[in-house]
């Protein structure tokens, strides 16, 4: 999931549904209320520890921190110099994800498809918003924090890529490099704000509409994989003379411009062999989680 969440049209929380976490997650996350803080306070370490899953959530954590220590640095460094093979090592993953997330609706009806359209609708219209201007006003980061954090742990919606629409991506890696306070502390407070009060709706509607929403899950996955196709060029924001604008040293990402492979070229193969790469590890996750059920539960 740490992995995932740095590259831009990824998300992490596509990664916890693959291998079988995601609802887990949401209600430990949902946990943190004030029956937590009561156990807290009062010292019942025990019954806080088990109220809100710590072992679970330590072993998260734990992952997702060595991911951003080792991997994400890795990356990030092809996400630069061999784009085309990351972005279809993860649309195989990706793609399979929608399969094997597909299959846990009990019941496919008009409703379901219903949902399942309107997921993919969003996902993909998604790609063709145009970033806002970046904006340093402590509300807007706040606002930020809480959209970010919201669509992290949305499967098929990515955190990185929603701040890129929101102008404040580049603002935002450059406030975590700079350890700069005035935006963190903003933009922190949503994240906490946005991620308690979402994963409280998230577990109601999995309670209540379980099939209706891994339906629409389903779509935000699947709508993903437009921003995701490896063979496209990068789009960038002009200024009103066509000059391109930078942000942060960097030029800022409108879109993208989609295209298929002239020919099988030996990159063409190669990336094609990741897509399967990345499809046959999904299939071998969900195999280990319908043979190891302890393992997600």
């Amino acid at each position: 999931m740490g992995a995932a969440n740095v590259i831009p049209g990824v998300s992490g929380g596509t990664i916890a549904f693959i291998t079988g976490i995601y609802e887990r997650l949401i209600n430990a996350l949902k946990s943190f209320d004030l029956e937590a803080v009561g156990h807290l306070f009062k010292g019942r370490f025990g019954a806080f520890a088990k109220h809100i899953d710590f072992g679970f959530l330590v072993a998260l954590m734990v992952g997702v921190l060595v991911s951003v220590l080792s991997l994400a640095k890795l990356l990030e460094y092809l996400f630069i110099e061999h784009p085309v093979f990351l972005w279809a090592f993860f649309f195989g993953l990706i793609l399979a994800s929608v399969v094997f997330v597909a299959k846990t609706v009990d019941k496919w009806n008009a409703a379901t498809i219903g949902m399942l359209i309107l997921g993919i609708a969003i996902a993909a219209g998604i790609a063709f918003l145009k970033p806002a201007a970046e904006n340093t006003h402590p509300i807007y980061m706040f606002a930020c924090g809480i959209v970010a954090i919201c669509s992290m742990i949305i499967p098929g919606l990515s955190g990185s890529f929603v701040l890129i629409l929101m102008g404040n991506y580049m603002l935002v890696l450059g406030a975590i490099s700079e350890l700069d306070i005035k935006l963190l502390i903003p933009f922190g407070i949503g994240c906490v704000f946005g991620l308690l009060a979402f994963s409280h709706l998230l577990s109601y509607i999995f309670k209540r509409f379980k099939n209706g929403a891994v339906a629409l899950l389903s779509g935000f996955i699947f709508g993903s994989l437009l921003i995701i196709w490896p063979w496209k060029n990068e789009v960038y924001l002009l200024d009103a003379s066509g000059v391109p604008i930078i942000r942060k040293g960097e030029q800022v990402i409108q879109g993208y411009d989609w295209y298929l492979p002239s020919s099988l070229n030996q990159e063409v193969l190669i990336a094609i062999g990741l897509m399967v790469v990345g499809f046959v590890m999904v299939a071998a996750m969900e195999r280990f989680a319908a043979d190891n059920p302890k393992a997600t539960s």
